[in-house]
């Protein structure tokens, strides 16, 4: 058991192709997070800050946003209806049909680094 981790940057691709092994390079952030079940924000380009949320969400598997960066407001990933977790604020929304109860969670792995990630 394990994540599969796809991964997108507008301009670090190279460099990343160069120092990250086993991960699945992509064409574009929409790409990249098609059917994952949890999205992790590394960089702050403007690209990110300027996706189309719904869409986003449509091609996710779960809408689940880890944003290492603070690019997005914690209201706006609510009203998108994203479960939304940042550094240094308080998590927020968690949809309905994405909660796991601890007692199931204890089955999914919690490894989440890169762009997009799925289950095996």
């Amino acid at each position: 058991m394990g994540a599969k981790v796809r991964v997108y940057d507008p301009a670090g691709m190279e460099q990343a192709r160069q120092v990250l092994a086993d991960v699945t390079y992509c064409r574009g952030p929409y790409d990249c997070v098609e059917d994952a079940d949890a999205v992790v924000i590394v960089t702050e380009w403007e690209q990110f800050r300027a996706l189309d949320m719904e869409r986003l969400r449509d091609l996710m598997a779960c809408p689940v946003v880890v944003d290492l960066r603070n690019i997005y407001r914690a209201e706006d990933m609510k009203k998108h209806r994203f479960a939304y977790t940042s550094v240094g604020r308080a998590s927020t929304h968690q949809p309905i049909g994405i909660y796991t109860p601890l007692a199931q969670a204890e089955s999914l792995t919690p490894a989440l680094s890169g762009a997009g990630t799925t289950a095996p």
